[in-house]
């Protein structure tokens, strides 16, 4: 036996320590359950003991099917330790047989190197089989690198483990990258709770994954202030929900909100279109000044005084001192509904100290019955009325009037034919962003203690006010790419971004190496930063492998069939991406072909989008039909032609009939 099938022998046998392990914490946990329901405490401390012990419960229950460690640590002072994407150990109190990537004595397996070991002597990485579900069996390799002063890595068989986790083929939802993350990537993801960061990411440089990370190292860091304030995930759109899913799962974290704007916000179907003017317009950050003067026009100063009958006597507050009411609440600027109430309970006071000159303390029950009063009821509906956020934006819709905005901004967002009423108004994405702008206004939501949010380059300045009143004290993780920006109002630089989230003083650190996209692609997208008009930092790539293909082809619909047929024989995932207008036809021409999205077998390994979705996603092989009409689509159209060529990460196959859009020709020697 060599010494690699010995340590291979060695560590298979350590796994299955670990599996039988984990079935007993399992098991284990399922019997808390049953105790805690019998503890003898106070109703509220068993209730929150019981929850406690239920979801940790089902979370070991639903633990993904997985290897339990992915790398080790052979520390200068003798210890070793397994890292892996939980803590597993035969009783709580007993020292754990794999610690978890997010544990401090963990930061070294992702940050010890020759110049600084960090107590590291050896970092062993291991190698699994692909796909597997964590079965003995399935741990194939093994790469020892001695970090120690003067030693060698021994050059055991298996090295490159790194590079093939990495490399591996795109099939299914995104994968966590625990046992890959590099030193950079792990100084984001550690940031403390209460540090905000934008991470300015170029294609491939995993800021995606750097951010659902940072979200698992939080919740585990600082679990206490977590559960009680929540951490919200913010993604562009479902589908990219839907493709990173699994990754928090994956590494113990479940339950956790993953959401986008629009459904955070979707007070109502989306039952309208705007037209790109008034789209432009609404998102907008100055809607929120118009909006917040068309609420406050309807505070308005007191017409008379006030007398309040209790029993056969009548109270008078005097016109002048319920003018000083709300002059005083209104200087003050609280929530709408806040001021509101502050208006009834300073009138009430009032009162009060009316009748306690004259009769001595009042009760709770008499305040209750003059804050009731009709009244006092008619004098706060007359100065401070109540109001529903949609009144407020169809009257603004309806008849646009403020100075903020000019002649032809009022009249792109005027409603061509108002509803009869608010209540049966057809609301479009828009408008749903300015009634949660009234509606943060009238009564602050509830908010977040972390959110991350992805693809933020693309959002308005009004989603980001939308955002920025749910993290309230609470801190952010941006991530993004100004050279991927797509949307009208997409940002250019991220000062302006992060001061419309409020979070001015955030840091913003670029990264720019990628191990994602093959160098050849990286390059050919960075030809298009100089048209793009934003100033982001050309990437790189440390992977020399891939392919890339740039070809003019006399039918780009058979010459895609061809190209898919092609890939689909070589592993991975497959993106067919086009302009709209095109999906449908290439659609019908692989699934006449038999190699469709429909179509059962290999080809489920197939998809075909519209640029406009292919944001945030990634396949094996990318076939890009017609740049020139992505590129066209649209004056966002060359950013979006960016995204596309940046989604491949092994093989990029370029079809067109058409010109290619000028910065992407080949240079002319």
């Amino acid at each position: 036996m060599t010494s690699l099938d010995h340590a291979l022998s060695q560590e298979r046998t350590f796994h299955d320590l670990c599996r039988a392990a984990l079935t007993r914490m399992t098991e284990g946990a399922g019997e808390q359950v049953v105790t805690g329901e019998d503890v003898s405490a106070s109703g509220a401390d068993a209730e929150v003991l019981g929850f406690h012990l239920r979801s940790y419960a089902k979370e070991l229950r639903e633990e993904p099917e997985s290897p339990l460690f992915f790398g080790r640590l052979d520390l200068a002072d003798g210890r070793s330790h397994h890292i892996g994407r939980r803590r597993i150990a035969e009783h709580p109190a007993d020292p754990p047989l794999v610690i978890d990537w997010r544990a401090p004595v963990s930061r070294a397996f992702y940050q010890a190197s020759a110049r600084d070991p960090q107590g590291v002597r050896v970092r062993r990485r291991f190698g699994w089989a692909p796909w597997s579900k964590g079965a003995s069996e399935d741990l194939t390799g093994l790469e020892d690198e001695r970090l120690t002063a003067g030693e060698q890595s021994d050059g055991v068989p298996g090295g490159g483990i790194l590079a093939g986790e990495i490399e591996r083929p795109r099939v299914g939802p995104m994968r966590d990258i625990a046992a890959t993350i590099q030193p950079e990537q792990d100084d984001l993801v550690r940031a403390g709770l209460t540090e905000s960061l934008c991470v300015q990411g170029a294609p491939g440089t995993g800021k995606t994954a750097v951010g659902l990370h940072r979200a698992a190292y939080l919740l585990y860091t600082y679990p206490q202030r977590l559960r009680r304030s929540g951490l919200l995930i913010l993604g562009p759109n479902r589908t990219f929900l839907s493709y990173i899913c699994e990754v928090l799962p994956a590494l113990g974290e479940g339950g956790i909100r993953q959401s986008t704007v629009e459904d955070e916000i979707g007070r109502h179907p989306v039952r309208a279109e705007d037209s790109p003017a008034a789209a432009a317009v609404k998102h907008d950050a100055r809607m929120g000044q118009v909006l917040q003067r068309a609420l406050y026009g309807r505070v308005s100063a007191p017409a008379e005084a006030v007398a309040v009958p209790d029993g056969s006597y009548r109270w008078r507050i005097p016109l002048g001192e319920l003018e000083r009411i709300v002059e005083e609440v209104r200087a003050e600027a609280p929530p709408y509904a806040v001021g509101r109430e502050r208006v009834r309970t300073r009138a009430v006071r009032a009162l009060q100290l009316q009748a306690e000159r004259r009769a001595g303390p009042t009760g709770n029950v008499w305040l209750r019955r003059m804050g009731r009063s009709r009244a006092v009821g008619a004098f706060v509906d007359s100065v401070w009325p109540k109001i529903h956020p949609e009144e407020i934006v169809a009257a603004v819709l309806t008849d646009p009037a403020d100075p903020l905005l000019t002649p032809d901004e009022r009249q792109a967002v005027r409603w061509g034919k108002p509803p009869r009423s608010w209540k049966s108004a057809k609301w479009s994405a828009a408008d749903l962003v300015l009634i949660d702008e009234v509606a943060g206004l009238i009564e602050r939501p509830e908010s977040y203690g972390h959110v991350v949010i992805d693809e933020a380059q693309d959002l308005s300045p009004m989603q980001c006010r939308a955002i920025a009143r749910r993290v309230g004290f609470g801190s952010v993780t941006v991530l993004g790419d100004l050279a991927q920006g797509t949307t009208p109002w997409a940002a250019r630089t991220w000062p302006e971004l992060l001061a419309h989230l409020g979070k001015e003083t955030a840091a913003v650190v670029p990264l720019t190496t990628g191990f994602r996209v093959p160098a050849a692609i990286v390059e050919l997208a960075n030809r298009l930063l100089g048209a793009l008009d934003v100033d982001v930092p050309p990437g790189r790539s440390l992977r020399s492998d891939g392919e890339l293909t740039v070809r003019e082809v006399r039918d780009v619909v058979a010459a895609t069939v061809d190209a898919v047929r092609a890939a689909l024989s070589r592993e991975g995932s497959v993106g067919v991406v086009a302009d709209a207008g095109r999906v449908r036809e290439l659609r019908e021409a692989l699934d006449a072909a038999g190699i469709g999205e429909g179509v059962a077998g290999e080809a489920r390994r197939v998809s075909v989008l519209p640029a406009t979705l292919v944001k945030g996603l990634e396949y094996d092989h990318v076939v890009a039909v017609e740049p020139a009409e992505i590129a066209g689509a649209d004056d966002r159209g060359l950013h979006r032609l960016y995204v596309v060529l940046t989604r491949a990460v092994s093989r990029l196959d370029v079809l067109h009939c058409l010109p290619l859009p000028p910065h992407l020709r080949p240079e002319r020697t």
